[in-house]
């Protein structure tokens, strides 16, 4: 029996509904992995990031992120708003509002949300094991992820060799995970099938 400072941060008898954490560093695809499985399953819920960078060239306000200031997001930290956030590659703030996924996750919904090594280890905190699965986004090489990096954004070669060091640190854990799927250079269709057929099948066990 739990002892009074053992007492886990959820009661499950308050939890229905699935989280699935699609899991990776910057440049294994996590991101268009989302985007494909928005397209083919609406009626999930994709919940939207917070971040204090810059907007890229393409991006849209209230897309895939909400831009906001850095003093808005240590407001946001200081009111207990944040599921999960962290400082990433040294200069900026990710993070997910509590209410967009706990809520719809206590009230039998499907939600799917993509996150680095760092919010996974908070939020396995915060969810009963049974409510959440997680897919570890791997990829092929790091020469195949330095690639993909410098395509999305233009950065320093110093910036570049730290995206890649904090990739080997989240690579190096990737059993942790439920899953490891590899994001193929130029499969990414089969890469979206394989995370779509363990969605599919552990809905099916849970439900």
């Amino acid at each position: 029996m739990a002892t009074e400072n053992e007492k886990p941060a959820y009661d499950r008898k308050e939890w229905s509904g699935k989280l699935f954490l699609i899991v990776g560093p910057s440049g294994s695809g996590k991101g268009t992995v989302i985007h494909e499985l928005h397209k083919k399953f609406g009626g999930f819920i994709y919940p939207i990031s917070y971040t204090t960078r810059e907007m890229r060239d393409g991006e849209k306000p209230d897309d895939v992120y909400h831009f906001i200031s850095k003093d808005k997001f240590e407001e946001m930290i200081t009111n207990d708003e944040f599921l999960e956030y962290a400082i990433v590659h040294s200069n900026n703030y990710y993070g997910t509002p509590k209410k967009d996924i706990l809520d719809p996750v206590k009230n039998g919904a499907v939600v799917v949300r993509e996150v680095d090594i760092q919010g996974f280890h908070s939020i396995q905190k915060l969810i009963p094991k049974e409510n959440m699965v997680s897919i570890f986004m791997t990829v092929s090489n790091l020469e195949d992820l330095k690639g993909r990096i410098r395509r999305r954004a233009e950065i320093s070669d110093v910036e570049l060799e730290q995206r890649l060091k904090d990739a080997l640190a989240e690579m190096a854990q990737s059993k942790e995970c439920d899953y490891q799927v590899e994001n193929e250079w130029g499969k990414i269709g089969k890469c979206v099938n394989l995370v779509e057929r363990i969605i599919l099948a552990e809905l099916r066990n849970w439900y």
